[in-house]
């Protein structure tokens, strides 16, 4: 049944065909059905091809055949052609152009229906002891058929202007999900690639440092030596710890096994300059102001603001480089100056990502501040070096 359903629905204009020679044929037998065949019934066999016409091709051209259905009824007066059975493409015909056809063609034809029978009652009048509410009766009741014809067909218009347009919303509601998807996976990864740079860069550089200088003192100063494999070692170990909690964010709820090292914040920033005391770069760790509760987007920006700023000192000032870490707590913002006196590097070189272009730099900075509506200034000082200076709006943690 349902491979005859669907095959109907590809084919309507062999359906239409189908009952348009049913419709001729029921016509042909009201002609052949008369006692005497005259010449006004055989006056309707062209009137009935006419009329299966217009059965048969009112899907492909609606307001064509109204027009041809019009016309039709027109000479079917003229000639004078009694109504036949053939005049049901006439209703056929206002249903359809009432569901889609052209908004001209519908309005035509519903004046066409509310005409058509009072026209034919006039033109062939009943003959009856009274013919006035006889006829008048007769024309209402011939008319009802044509309005709700045209009616059934406006609200079938209707409901599939509406279905389109639920399927326009629900599309174009689709298309903005896969958008807003799209932006907050490119979001994520953007967030977790500053989160390894900070990581790798910071970590991987203290212990370079310190595998060059335990190279260095192994032979004179085994003690020294023994020290700096130390603090590679637990580098190392903050590294893995701090890469597991990344990992740990690619992970679903039920996967993430294990306990995550929480995200750092500024009271881990004297922990962080230790680190890189330990790596041989003199730090001066200064805090002003009245400390406060922070949210975790701001605490989690000023370490990794400062992090990257040392790294960058080790990287860039040179051997004899010394830096200033200085927070200072106001009323509604946190500054961080970070600077140093070495010979630091080229402002553009900072701006381009390195020198091979692929570092994060000031451009991580500058995302990580942009997230917290704060601002950043960073350039060379006047006197040598480099300065780093961040403004962090303060937000009472929840």
């Amino acid at each position: 049944m349902q491979r005859v359903y669907e095959f109907l629905r590809r084919n309507p204009t062999g359906v239409d065909t189908f009952w348009a020679l049913v419709l001729l044929g029921i016509n042909g037998l009201w002609v052949m059905g008369a006692d005497v065949i005259s010449d006004r019934r055989l006056a309707g066999i062209p009137v009935a091809f006419a009329l299966s016409t217009v059965v048969a091709l009112r899907r492909r051209a609606p307001e064509k055949m109204l027009l041809l259905a019009i016309a039709t009824g027109l000479v079917q007066i003229l000639v004078n052609v009694r109504w036949n059975p053939g005049d049901f493409a006439m209703l056929v015909i206002v249903y359809t152009v009432a569901s889609s056809g052209a908004l001209w063609a519908s309005r035509l034809a519903l004046a066409a229906g509310l005409c058509a029978a009072p026209i034919a009652v006039l033109s062939w009048p009943q003959v009856t002891p009274y013919p006035v509410w006889t006829n008048l009766i007769e024309a209402v009741f011939l008319t009802v058929p044509f309005a709700l014809a045209w009616v059934i067909g406006d609200s079938l218009r209707t409901r599939r202007a509406y279905y389109a347009q639920l399927e326009e919303r629900a599309e174009r509601l689709h298309r903005e999900r896969e958008a807003q998807s799209k932006a907050a996976v490119a979001a994520e990864r953007a967030r977790i690639a500053r989160e390894l740079h900070d990581v790798v860069a910071h970590n991987v550089s203290v212990m370079v440092v310190q595998a060059d200088g335990a190279a260095y003192v192994l032979d004179a100063s085994p003690e020294q030596a023994k020290q700096a494999l130390e603090t590679i070692s637990s580098t190392g170990r903050q590294a893995l710890a701090e890469m597991r909690r990344l990992l740990g964010l690619l992970r679903s709820k039920d996967d993430a096994g294990g306990e995550y090292v929480p995200q750092p914040g500024v009271d881990q920033l004297t922990e962080l300059v230790e680190q890189v005391r330990g790596a041989g770069l003199p730090v001066r760790f200064e805090v002003a102001g009245e400390a406060r509760p922070l949210s975790s987007g701001v605490e989690l920006t000023a370490y990794r603001i400062v992090q990257e700023a040392l790294t960058n000192t080790r990287k860039h000032g040179g051997p004899d480089a010394n830096a200033t870490v200085r927070l200072t707590f106001g009323e509604a913002e946190l500054d961080l100056l970070i600077e140093d006196d070495g010979r630091g590097a080229q402002h553009k070189l900072y701006e381009e990502g390195g020198e091979d272009g692929l570092g994060q730099g000031l451009i991580g900075m500058r995302e990580r501040i942009g997230m917290v509506s704060g601002r950043l200034d960073a350039g060379p000082r006047p006197g040598g070096g480099f300065r780093i200076s961040a403004v962090l709006p303060t937000r009472t943690a929840r």
